[in-house]
């Protein structure tokens, strides 16, 4: 083990950590699984589970307006959450916290509730080259309702944002900025912070998609400046289907709710209708309740730790799995970028991604293969996609052996 991890190990017990997370200690066709997928998704530890089971055994009803104990209960929970979720990225209010379904729905509820009400003709949105589909689509779809244009900040062969050529494009047609922190297929850090700073001097709105930031370091969007932000909780050690919008409150406050029905509105008639105070009136209808519990377990089991020393651990597990890969001649590594965290995305030159994949996963090995919904990129790099190993501080060094070993193997197969 190099020392850097082993020095970080006296801070931290990572193996104590990786107890934490039952379902790492299985066998997957006959081997022990090694899980290098948190990219797409991470594990959850026993707090996140145990708080899901808790609130449907004991806590379970609708939140809001309910005259009895379980209702209070789970309301109690539901906006303690909430309040969890605003100290997690330094939030200035709770107000500014909007539960949604992850990050998908954070941007399209921007999309459609700004992008649509502010955009017109003339307009320009920027999105980077590398942007996960789902901080593209919507962008495109408000193109085609506002009649604004789409320009790409292009991206280097390491995958690093050109910052010159981004500068440039600047100007008073920009309306819109929306920007990935992490890239999900390349695992660069983009510097969102400076990025922020020049657009401010053309007071352009500022979107982040945090959501592969989030679980890796710690967020502050009053330090970024950012208007909006977002991330998943299922990326960040929580449960499915829940994620947040953080929005400043007087943007929150100008917008108009795109989804309409219940706990979004003050009062109804048919003459008309006034919506809910801030952060009610982006949220219609039964909210994901256990999701919120769970996303504030998986945050209050982070907060036990020192994040700087678990993102620590990580990029030295990248740096010892990148070292590991300059010894395989077939490997190409797809993402160089010198500011990186958690993912390894490579090819094995001679063999496509979608077999090498297969081949790992009969030896235990999950990683995940294909263009990661980041086709634009990949296109840039003339390539159908990689293979993604993408790590978090539950993973160690044996797993990235485990993984050099399959790959040898796989060789043997394929080359």
């Amino acid at each position: 083990m190099t020392n850097a991890l082993a020095e970080n190990k006296k801070a931290i017990d990572f193996a104590a950590i990786r107890q934490d997370f039952p379902i790492l200690h299985q066998e997957v066709h006959g081997q022990p699984l090694v899980y290098l997928d948190n990219a797409a998704s991470t594990q959850k530890p026993n707090l996140v589970i145990d708080s899901i089971k808790h609130y449907y055994e004991h806590d379970h009803s609708n939140v809001h307006r309910g005259a009895h104990a379980l209702s209070d209960r789970a309301t109690a929970k539901f906006e303690h959450a909430r309040e969890n979720v605003q100290r997690f990225i330094n939030a200035a209010k709770r107000e500014e916290i909007i539960w949604t379904r992850g990050t998908t729905e954070s941007i399209n509820l921007v999309a459609n509730s700004f992008g649509r009400a502010s955009l017109t003709s003339g307009d320009e949105i920027l999105v980077s080259a590398m942007e996960h589909h789902s901080n593209i689509v919507p962008w495109q779809m408000v193109c085609e309702q506002t009649g604004a244009t789409l320009k790409v900040i292009p991206v280097n062969e390491c995958g690093e944002i050109e910052f010159d050529q981004y500068v440039a494009m600047l100007n008073e047609k920009v309306k819109l900025i929306s920007i990935g922190h992490v890239s999900n297929a390349l695992g660069s850090i983009n510097p969102v912070k400076q990025m922020i700073a020049e657009a401010r001097k053309f007071d352009i709105k500022i979107m982040v998609d945090g959501a592969q930031a989030a679980p890796h370091f710690d967020i502050d969007v009053q330090n970024l400046d950012c208007d909006f932000y977002a991330f998943s909780g299922h990326k960040v050690f929580g449960p499915t289907g829940i994620g947040i919008l953080y929005g400043k409150e007087q943007l929150l406050e100008s917008m108009t709710p795109y989804q309409g029905g219940g706990e979004m509105i003050e009062v109804v008639s048919f003459d008309g209708t006034t919506y809910n105070e801030l952060p009610y009136k982006f949220e219609a209808g039964t909210p994901n309740i256990a999701g919120a519990i769970g996303l504030s377990a998986a945050i209050d089991y982070l907060a036990q730790f020192d994040r700087n020393a678990l993102q620590a651990y990580e990029d030295q597990l990248l740096a010892f799995a990148t070292e590991q890969a300059k010894s395989v001649e077939e490997l190409k590594l797809v993402g160089t970028a010198k500011e990186k965290t958690g993912v390894m995305s490579f090819l094995l030159q001679g063999a496509h991604p979608n077999d090498v994949g297969m081949l790992l996963d009969q030896q235990g090995v999950a990683v995940r293969t294909g263009h990661h919904c980041a086709m634009p990129i990949m296109k840039q790099f003339g390539i159908p996609g990689t293979i993604r190993a993408s790590f978090a501080f539950y993973n160690n060094e044996d797993d990235v052996v485990r993984l050099f070993n399959a790959l040898n193997k796989a060789k043997s197969f394929l080359l």
